[in-house]
């Protein structure tokens, strides 16, 4: 379930920083390639993962809730089990971010109702990185 063209072209030219959940250390993995290419094309990335202090020269974070305050998150990237997507939607919405993503093959009715309740933008089944290049042109 995705947005339209014009949609998506005023997210991803409003938005500046990205919290990347369940992205991996591993270079070959699908969460940090969308993360690495998301930051060579301006974002700022700001990764989200227990296990990891730092990646692609950001500091880790354990939980949505753990980025300080003082860094405004626009989306939220999901790259996890879509059973364990909902109170990440929680986070989100407790961050006040503007849009809550999850990537492609993860659908969760639940984490879009409470997303969209909430306000934010919620998209579900989709890659940022290849909807960021389909529009690229245009931003």
């Amino acid at each position: 379930m995705g947005l339209d063209a014009s949609q998506m072209m005023e997210l991803l030219r409003n938005s500046q920083t990205i919290a990347v959940v369940g992205i991996s250390a591993k270079e070959d993995r699908p969460s940090h390639r969308v993360a690495a290419y998301l930051q060579r094309v301006g974002y700022r990335i700001i990764p989200v993962n227990p296990g990891l202090k730092e990646l692609l020269g950001e500091t880790c974070y354990p939980t949505l809730e753990a980025i300080p305050q003082e860094i405004p998150v626009d989306i939220v990237d999901v790259f996890r089990a879509a059973d364990q997507t909902p109170p990440i939607a929680q986070e989100a919405v407790k961050i006040g971010a503007k849009a809550f993503w999850l990537q492609s093959g993860i659908l969760s009715e639940e984490s879009m109702t409470i997303a969209r309740q909430a306000g934010l933008t919620a998209v579900q089944d989709l890659c940022l990185m290849v909807e960021h290049r389909a529009v690229a042109d245009r931003l």
